[in-house]
């Protein structure tokens, strides 16, 4: 049987059957609570609950942030929060970090948990290090953000945090917005929802087209997230469908010492035949009932396909690389309350996926006698990976006094994968011939079945120490299990992957509070990550790397009651490698890891009355080193972004976005490789864009 055509032909039933669309009436009534004054998440329990009242740290994006930001590229908006560095590359590319550094390379992608209304984007251990672009987070209610370790409702990948979109609920009023900006950016987007009785339905859509400020780097993007909520006596049931589409041209690095300061390399693209074309699909309903007085029944299955095919420019001859998954899955949360003062909260969770991976290359590689021969033109991987996903978790809270509350959890995983290699195995061309040289780079190992078995801990206490501030202390143990392209996707002459799942002990402390006007957080960490995987000077995937990480992150925001406020986030971290690796001559234990700056900071100062909202912002980026050696650096930069809103009446706004308004000449990335020295991504030049909206 054909699994993707089967998969794909379920979807819409699946959708229909889901969401009842019986007991409709014609009266306007909210479906939703009345909100409180505190701010709610449901990315740490899977349910909502208060942020202040968490013993982890958590930050949050609101709607009313992200509509004056109106971001192009999550950066823009991920990076106003404590902790988190996201480097940019180009068109909607990017590279993750959070109390790390930026993770790049073997044992990057899967580092950070990313998902949409509290469903992974990506099946276990086949994710995509740029998946993020597949959320529809311009038009989103609210992203959440865990600094750290995940809670253990969540299992691997989120071994240094979590990022959750929530897409659009119905009670969140319509708008259209068209805006237009400089090198032929065209946005159009729409957002509307509608409450009937017991359903609500809402669907936004969003649409752009942006021409690139390098030489053939434009892109086109659509994303479309519908959602239907229904309402009942018994049953509380969300569905939501979300998609996407992104086709882009890629540009890629400049290389040379500090080439980002000139204006006429920055525009330059050297591979000018890169591309990115992805497609993918969600599918899922939340389930909710209310069994008795103390329990509650909480399951969400889900469908997901994905398919991506780009030119991988950053190696020689320019291979292709196709993927795809297909998944499914069902996430469960029974909730019992044992006492006034005492909840349990269990799950068992399933995830089955289908994943392939074709790389080729089509013409002979450029260059050296030694890469030429090594490197032959041809199909290089051809495999699939057939995964299954078991995981259980438990947590209890408990209130000890008035003012103390404790949480304690446990989550038991299996991972397992079933590798099917459709092409010859070995150092081989494709047609069985051997390399010069000692043999071909890239190696295949034979059709295997590899599983893995995790657990994570999380302990947490709180205690409100006065009316306007609580404590918060958290001991978690985490996990990563290795990803499938760093398992079956070898170099030289490794023939077997023997890794082991990355796994990080950490520690947290932290401090909030809120008085009148001034609102802050104050957390401390200190993680040990043990079996990192990372790619040796042989070419080998290896799991024998430690590194630790320990850091000071604080958030503060004060209100004058003229309308004028002062936002700020900043961050001081050290990240360092804790084991003993020859790299260069040179044993880099001690070193900073590389593409970890030390010290981050974003303030925002505004000004906002009932028609009008201007903001600056105030980007401080450290220097930091470009490899393991330590030996080379990016000097950091500064950058000032002014965003402002108008609106006329209630229906019509106008907003204007400036980025860059000094126009600083940096380097969104930098790095520093054997074969091409410096290499950076260039940073934007000063952009403006201005958008026109209408909203009932």
């Amino acid at each position: 049987m054909n699994y993707s055509n089967l998969f794909k032909s379920l979807c819409l039933s699946y959708f229909l059957l889901l969401s009842p669309l019986s007991s409709a009436d014609d009266s306007d009534e909210n479906i939703a609570s009345e909100p409180d004054d505190n701010i709610i998440v449901t990315v740490a329990k899977r349910s909502e609950h208060a942020a202040e009242d968490l013993a982890l740290s958590v930050s949050v994006i609101n709607e009313e942030e992200l509509r004056l930001i109106n971001h192009r590229h999550i950066q823009e908006a991920l990076n106003r929060i404590p902790g988190v560095n996201v480097h940019r590359g180009d068109g909607q590319e990017y590279l993750p970090s959070i109390r790390s550094q930026v993770f790049t390379g073997a044992g990057a992608c899967g580092a950070v948990l990313i998902m949409e209304d509290n469903i992974p984007l990506r099946p276990m251990g086949l994710c995509n290090i740029n998946e993020l672009f597949e959320a529809n987070t311009e038009l989103a209610s609210q992203i959440e953000v865990i600094r750290g370790p995940g809670t253990v409702f969540y299992g691997s990948n989120a071994i240094h945090g979590v990022v959750n979109v929530l897409t659009p609920s119905p009670e969140q009023g319509g708008k259209v917005s068209f805006e237009v900006g400089d090198d032929g950016l065209y946005r159009t987007q729409l957002n509307t929802g509608h409450v009937t009785g017991d359903h609500g339905f809402n669907i936004s859509v969003n649409g752009t087209t942006y021409g690139g400020w390098r030489e053939a780097s434009s892109y086109d993007q659509q994303k479309m997230a519908l959602r239907h909520e229904y309402q009942g006596s018994e049953w509380q049931i969300t569905t939501g469908l979300s998609l996407t589409n992104l086709n882009q041209e890629t540009a890629g690095y400049i290389v040379g010492e500090d080439a980002y300061l000139d204006p006429a390399l920055t525009v330059i693209n050297n591979d000018t035949e890169g591309f990115r074309d992805v497609m993918s699909m969600r599918l899922w309903s939340r389930i909710e009932t209310t069994l008795d007085a103390n329990s509650e029944l909480t399951f969400t299955p889900y469908v997901r396909s994905s398919d991506m095919t780009f030119m991988m420019h950053f190696l020689p001859g320019d291979p292709v690389e196709e993927n795809g998954q297909d998944s499914l899955g069902i996430l469960t949360n029974y909730t019992y309350k044992i006492t006034d003062s005492s909840t349990l909260r269990s799950g068992i969770d399933f995830e089955t996926a289908q994943f392939y991976l074709k790389q080729t290359q089509e013409n002979p590689t450029p260059g050296s006698p030694f890469l030429q021969a090594t490197i032959p033109a041809g199909k290089q991987y051809d495999y699939q990976v057939d995964s299954t996903l078991i995981s259980a978790f438990s947590s209890f809270e408990h209130q000890l006094t008035q003012a103390t509350s404790v949480n304690a959890g446990l989550r038991l995983e299996w991972l397992e994968y079933d590798y099917t290699n459709q092409m010859n195995s070995g150092r081989l061309t494709e047609s069985g011939e051997t390399c010069g040289f000692g043999g071909c780079r890239y190696s295949r190992p034979e059709s295997s079945v590899n599983d893995f078995s995790n657990w994570s801990a999380d302990l947490g206490l709180t205690t409100q120490l006065t009316a306007d501030s609580l404590l918060f202390a958290r001991l978690t143990r985490a996990y990563r299990a290795p990803q499938a392209t760093e398992l079956y996707r070898l170099q030289r002459d490794q023939i077997i992957a023997d890794l082991e799942s990355e796994q990080v002990n950490a520690v947290e402390i932290g401090l909030r509070g809120a008085q009148q006007s001034f609102r802050y957080e104050l957390a401390a960490y200190l993680m040990q990550k043990d079996n990192v995987i990372f790619r040796d000077i042989d070419f080998f995937n290896v799991s024998d790397g430690q590194t630790k990480h320990s850091g000071v992150e604080l958030a503060m925001a004060y209100n004058w009651q003229e309308g004028i406020y002062w936002d700020l986030s900043a961050s001081y971290g050290s990240h360092r490698y804790d084991y003993d690796e020859i790299q260069s001559g040179i044993n880099i234990n001690g070193n900073t890891v590389d593409s970890a700056p030390k010290f981050q900071l974003n303030q925002r100062i505004g000004w906002a009355n009932d028609s009008t909202h201007v903001e600056l912002e105030w980007i401080i980026a450290d220097d930091y080193y470009l490899e393991p050696t330590n030996r080379f650096t990016y000097a950091g930069h500064d950058l000032w972004h002014l965003m402002m809103r108008h609106s006329f009446n209630n229906h019509v706004d106008v907003s204007l976005r400036i980025h860059n308004i000094l126009n600083e000449k940096y380097a969104e990335r930098a790095d520093y490789t054997g074969f091409t020295a410096y290499r950076y991504f260039p940073g934007i030049p000063r952009q403006a864009s201005v958008s026109l909206t209408y909203q009932w």
